[in-house]
């Protein structure tokens, strides 16, 4: 959520950062309500001083006018926390002022290419697709998948089902060595999780929802990570908080019709190793950089080519300030696609969550969120199995695996 003391402040900016956002709500309408509330509170203030100073005379005249007093007050509270009510509305309707050096853009062809590593596999065999491999190979079924759940939706069998749970111990245990503190997390969150978080109510169509219990399935870890701390003050010398989690993601990908579907790259239901990290904010921009740098390192131990992209404005997360995606070359699609994705959100989700520290003079401050995608299956799987096949129809296993594993290769099946 923003601060409303910076909007009063910034107007200029905070128009610029609307229009560069597309965002319809105008700054002086909003301001206009604003001052509004700032009016009646102060006047409800003064009319509360007063009649709490009349009332301790104990005469007669004071207490008749402090009664006519609390009639007023009967009628302008409501109407103070209706104007509330609307104010809020609006500032949680808000994304996200985007960082200075995020780049002009419409989508995530305008993205930036900052670097690259590796270079791209030249085969020198006809080369299959994750989805010919995988079924000659019966690792994956889409099959029945779709027979059980519908579209998006799949079994990981046999080698395929070791080589996930392989790939989520190798980033757990990558992110420990980093100084990550590992939760488990509750799938099933309230709506208040999500409202902090700031997927409500910029991807409310992408959250699966449990009607009857008012809950709803979390698209990632980042939800429980985020929510864990809400309504604290942590005390300054323990920032930054790292925290990592794996969990199974829920995304219905609402309007994702026509993006890159083939086979398990595009699902409803993954596994994911989601990093999340609480600090001040002169802390923030370091702590970005090394969730980058982490996500590159996995890569790097996977020996998987890969590019790092500063995100664009039009390509920008509702509660980002500046992202960084790291695609890993897929060869299928000739081309790099979305793995990873590194977020500093400022103290956007803090504000919406209160998550805020004390600091050693005794003032609280609205820490700043980051978070970051440690590793994601189904989509590494998909790269391992391109990039690591065999000329027999096998699949090479990562060096950095083998002692996740109880087989070097996959082979095919019988």
């Amino acid at each position: 959520m923003l601060d409303i003391n910076f909007i009063r402040k910034n107007k200029e900016l905070i128009k610029k950062a609307f229009k560069k956002r597309k965002v319809c709500i105008s700054v002086e309408s909003l301001l206009k309500i604003d001052e509004k509330w700032r009016n009646l509170t102060y006047n409800i203030e003064e009319l509360r001083k007063e009649k709490n100073k009349i009332s301790a005379t104990g005469k007669e005249k004071d207490i008749k006018k402090a009664k006519s007093i609390k009639v007023i007050l009967s009628k302008k509270e409501p109407e103070l926390r209706k104007i509330k009510f609307e104010l809020d509305k609006l500032l949680f309707s808000l994304p996200n002022i985007p960082d200075p050096e995020v780049p002009e853009g419409e989508g995530e062809e305008d993205n930036q290419v900052i670097r690259k590593w590796g270079e791209p596999r030249k085969f020198s065999f006809p080369f299959k697709d994750h989805t010919i491999l995988a079924k000659a190979l019966n690792i994956i079924d889409i099959d029945r998948g779709v027979k059980v759940s519908g579209n998006g939706f799949y079994y990981l069998k046999n080698e395929g089902a070791f080589l996930e749970m392989a790939l989520m111990h190798f980033a757990l245990d990558k992110a420990r060595e980093k100084g990550f503190h590992y939760l488990t997390v509750p799938s099933l969150v309230k709506e208040e999780a999500m409202v902090g978080t700031g997927f409500f109510p910029a991807d409310e169509n992408e959250i699966y929802k449990i009607n009857k219990d008012k809950l709803y399935l979390a698209g990632t870890a980042e939800v429980g990570l985020a929510s864990y701390r809400a309504d604290e003050i942590i005390d300054e010398n323990k920032l930054p908080l790292h925290y990592m989690s794996f969990s199974t993601c829920f995304r219905r990908e609402a309007g994702a019709y026509g993006k890159t579907a083939k086979g398990v790259f595009r699902v409803h239901q993954f596994n994911k190793v989601e990093l999340f990290v609480i600090c001040k904010l002169n802390q923030a921009k370091e702590e970005h950089q090394k969730l980058v740098e982490l996500s590159e390192e996995i890569l790097q131990d996977l020996k998987l080519p890969y590019e790092v992209v500063i995100n664009c404005l039009g390509d920008l997360g509702f509660s980002n300030e500046k992202r960084y995606d790291i695609n890993t070359w897929m060869p299928y699609w000739n081309g790099y696609r979305e793995t990873h994705s590194a977020s500093n959100d400022g103290d956007f989700q803090a504000r919406r969550l209160k998550i805020r520290y004390r600091t050693k003079e005794g003032e609280l401050k609205y820490c700043n969120t980051l978070n970051n995608t440690a590793l994601a299956s189904p989509r590494i799987m998909v790269a391992i199995l391109e990039n690591y096949q065999q000329e027999d129809g096998s699949i090479k296993m990562p060096d950095i695996l083998h002692p996740y594993l109880r087989f070097k290769k996959i082979r095919r099946q019988s």
